[in-house]
């Protein structure tokens, strides 16, 4: 059954929250964090991106870097751009962008669940970067951007959230990218008792984004029990921040594909190869795939929908009948000759908040020939992926909401 305790977080002072939370650092161009940073006193990038601050350039991943972003965070909470919760507490986070409304409790999860498996995981991890961030973790001691976590619905914890949201939010800010913040502290005994036991009551959590966040805390978690010779299991170590969405609050996108060229095949020829496993129909204009095993396609300007013929669709196969893995098995690996998605530098991904327009404009105007549109995984599916123990292939979901860096900070340590 799922631990996930309420804690004292380490959150920006309200007048300043909307100039603390940042995207993660990857989603600025060199350009834009630049720029971010030197018209940005308050930004938590500068903790992620120290070296700013004393024009002295350090190594990625050094220990000077990494106690230099330690030294940053200290200072803003020095300065009372941080401040600390006393009581421990949940926070109700909601996120509106594009029309949806995302509302999650943020929470710390316990390390042991994660290797017990009531943590279900459908991602495989990668050492050498699980081992980056335990370093990380281990010399800046805290977490700054919680794993996204979903659990099934459940009736009481959605009555208490409904409820806490009709009160005056802590924090209610838009952000430059049109997103909407709003968070909530739940931190009376009564409330915070009811919702960690019914948290206990719930079988299983799935990681929908965060699997490296996740495999490094533990690793984190389990150094630092080696260490100490008189580790009980409630030290701050044994857990790490994550934000929790019942399923009816979580959205999961398409994650598509461009590929740079079609493997020296005339446009006839590699239709006509599609056609041995798929029914292609030429549409007249834009095309998004309508259910599960249709496919768009944009390739020399026009659109296709390509429906997958029965003989190759194995919907007893949890990862076989995935689209990603028809796409994979079918088309990019036999007849593009793209084999490994990991490390192919000819085919990109496309995140399906951006749209089918996006994959058009990829094609159009960057180096891609062909775009392939997928339809949505379902929650369902990425539920059995991991409750079967198998593994998505790479890109295969794009989840959302995605969480700002220093909204709520969790420390390692006492």
């Amino acid at each position: 059954m799922a631990n996930i305790i309420p804690f004292k977080g380490t959150r920006p002072a309200r007048d300043k929250v909307h100039l603390v939370a940042s995207r993660s650092v990857d989603g600025y161009n060199t350009a834009e964090l630049h720029d971010k940073l030197a018209s940005n006193p308050f930004s938590f990038l500068h903790v992620i991106s120290p070296d700013f601050s004393d024009g002295k350039r350090s190594k990625p991943g050094s220990i000077e870097r990494l106690q230099k972003a330690k030294a940053k965070y200290l200072k803003f909470v020095e300065e009372e751009v941080f401040v600390t919760d006393e009581k421990p507490t949940y926070y109700i986070y909601q996120q509106l962008k594009d029309l949806n409304v995302y509302t999650g409790i943020i929470g710390c999860s316990s390390i042991d669940d994660y290797f017990n498996g009531v943590i279900k995981i459908h991602e495989q991890t990668l050492t050498d970067r699980e081992e980056k961030l335990m370093h990380y973790l281990e010399v800046c001691d805290f977490n700054a951007e919680p794993v996204l976590f979903s659990y099934p619905n459940d009736k009481v914890i959605d009555e208490l959230t409904a409820k806490s949201i009709q009160t005056e939010p802590v924090y209610d800010f838009t952000t430059t990218d049109r997103v909407r913040h709003k968070l909530w502290l739940v931190n009376d005994s009564t409330t915070v008792l009811t919702i960690q036991e019914r948290f206990s009551q719930i079988p299983a959590v799935y990681i929908a984004d965060g699997h490296h966040r996740s495999a490094s805390s533990g690793l984190l978690g389990k150094l630092r029990r080696e260490r100490n010779a008189k580790y009980t299991g409630k030290e701050p170590y044994n857990y790490y921040l994550g934000v929790f969405f019942p399923e009816t609050q979580l959205k999961i996108f398409d994650f598509n594909r461009v590929v740079r060229d079609i493997n020296d095949l005339s446009v006839n020829d590699f239709i006509k190869k599609l056609s041995d496993k798929f029914t292609i129909e030429e549409k007249e204009e834009l095309y998004k795939p309508s259910k599960k095993h249709n496919f768009s396609m944009y390739l020399e300007g026009k659109w296709y929908s390509l429906d997958a013929k029965k003989e190759i669709i194995h919907n007893e196969e949890p990862v076989g009948s995935l689209d990603a893995s028809i796409l994979t098995e079918h088309i990019l690996s036999p007849i593009l000759n793209v084999h490994d998605l990991k490390t192919d530098k000819r085919i990109g991904f496309v995140s399906g908040i951006k749209g089918m327009k996006e994959l058009k404009h990829q094609v159009d105007k960057w180096n891609f020939k062909v775009a392939f549109g997928l339809y949505p995984v379902e929650m369902d599916q990425l539920k059995h992926i991991a409750d079967t123990n198998n593994i998505m292939p790479p890109k295969t979901t794009w989840v959302e909401p995605k969480m700002r860096s220093g909204l709520v900070i969790y420390s390692l340590s006492e």
